[in-house]
């Protein structure tokens, strides 16, 4: 018995705790300074690795540095120009070392493939999962590390996993319950209250840091807010600011518990990404949303998947498609501090949660940009391509063409057929000046 009371006041002394110095601050949006604090510790913390790493490895380092440009040194001029050297008169059988070199250059490092799994850092964190390169270098950073393990998995884990099921919990319950009630203003300012409340204690649970910039263009009711994509936890990042009316993919497990209680509240769009009468109904439902200048802001990530925290892929012009103002939002995250990047592949919802609270902190900045509109003269692919230019360039981040649905599909037909045309188009463009020349 006296175990068990033991057991009991810790408990709720643990509870105690959590409820009055982290739930209902964050709950109101109130910092009482001990996740500053945190950082501050931590920031110190990572400073001395990364000088004791330096000093100890400077060999390493400098390898490091050199290759976080990639391993090959890529050619990036055209084709046209690539076959100048090589090339004579019309068709030369030469003509191949070109495409060889070019296959060869995909199969070392595609531009692809390594925007799927996690950035590798130059500078070793103290998490091993985010540097492969990583090695031992003294029995004082080893300490640290084995400290580091102690603190994340005995101390911030149990606390953020508290916070994460009150935070989930209360979403569930909370939207449930308003999802009982009458459409009305009632309904959506309860509705926008227990989504702002339950985001900020699960942003608190990963210990998320959030540096929002030019708060004077966030998105406007009626509008189309669009983003790049990295995590799930994007959603959470911006809807702490303010509330959207979603769109996605629908998820089972855990994810899919939170879209069905979620939808009952607020008129999210959710659709199955394999069945396309599914995809016609969501462009109806968003353009009828967009015409209700009173309802919130729509949240879209057009790329379709989560890309590591390096890039933006193509975006999906049916978000372009609907009309309305687009209201373009940059997302960065630090990966000094923890990997975002969700690997839908290789980690489901529950291991992918499981690896960010077990990681230091979750640090980002989202800039909003100023709203676009759709030019004229201008179709919805050179929107939406304007667009991603736009967020590339805020973000950082480096503009790839490809589609991201590459992740999990072989590439189309029509991008070997757009090379192959290309090419054909060099050979009759010589022949015909050949003949002109005889």
């Amino acid at each position: 018995m006296e175990g068990a009371d033991l057991a009991g006041k810790i408990l709720s002394t643990w509870l105690t705790l959590v409820l009055g110095l982290i739930l209902l601050p964050s709950a109101f949006g109130v910092s009482l300074g001990i996740s500053e604090v945190y950082m501050k510790i931590l920031v110190k913390t990572l400073e001395w690795a990364t000088l004791r790493i330096e000093k100890g490895a400077e060999k390493e380092s400098v390898l490091k540095n050199s290759a976080s440009v990639g391993i090959i040194q890529r050619d990036e001029s055209p084709m046209e120009k690539g076959l100048s050297g090589l090339r004579g008169r019309d068709f030369e059988l030469s003509d191949v070392f070109y495409f060889s070199k070019k296959g060869l250059e995909a199969i070392v490092e595609d531009e692809v493939t390594q925007r799927f799994s996690s950035e590798e850092l130059v500078s070793w964190n103290l998490l091993t999962r985010t540097n492969i390169n990583f090695q031992y270098i003294s029995p004082r950073l080893t300490m640290v590390w084995v400290l580091g393990v102690i603190v994340r998995y005995c101390v911030l884990l149990p606390l953020r996993v508290t916070l994460a099921f009150f935070g989930i919990s209360l979403l569930v319950i909370g939207t449930t319950l308003v999802g009982q009630l009458p459409d009305g203003r009632l309904k959506n300012w309860l509705s926008e209250l227990v989504h702002l409340t339950c985001c900020r204690i699960c942003v608190r649970s990963l210990s998320g840091t959030i540096h929002y910039h030019n708060k004077q263009y966030r998105p406007q009711k009626g509008g189309i807010c669009v983003a790049n994509h990295t995590s799930p936890i994007d959603v959470l990042i911006l809807t702490t600011d303010g509330c959207y009316a979603m769109v996605g993919q629908v998820h089972g497990g855990l994810m899919g518990v939170i879209q069905r209680a979620m939808v009952k509240a607020c008129p999210h769009v959710w659709f199955e990404r394999s069945e396309m009468k599914d995809r016609h109904l969501v462009t109806k439902r968003l353009k009828e949303h967009i015409a209700d200048k009173k309802k919130l802001p729509i949240l879209i990530f057009p790329e379709g998947t989560c890309i590591n925290n390096t890039s933006v892929m193509m975006f999906k012009k049916g978000s372009f498609e609907i009309g309305g103002t687009i209201h373009p939002v940059a997302i960065k995250y630090n990966p000094q501090f923890g990997d975002a990047f969700w690997n839908s592949s290789k980690y489901n919802m529950v291991s992918y949660l499981l690896r960010m609270m077990t990681s230091w902190a979750i640090v980002c900045d989202v800039w909003y940009m100023p709203p676009m509109t759709k030019e004229e003269g201008e179709d919805a692919v050179q929107f939406a391509n304007r667009v991603k230019s736009a967020i590339a360039v805020q973000g950082g981040l480096t503009e790839l063409p490809w589609d991201g649905g590459l992740k999990r599909a072989k590439v189309k037909d029509t991008f070997k057929e757009e090379q192959q045309k290309n090419y054909s188009k060099m050979i009759v463009g010589n022949g015909s000046l050949n003949l002109d020349s005889d």
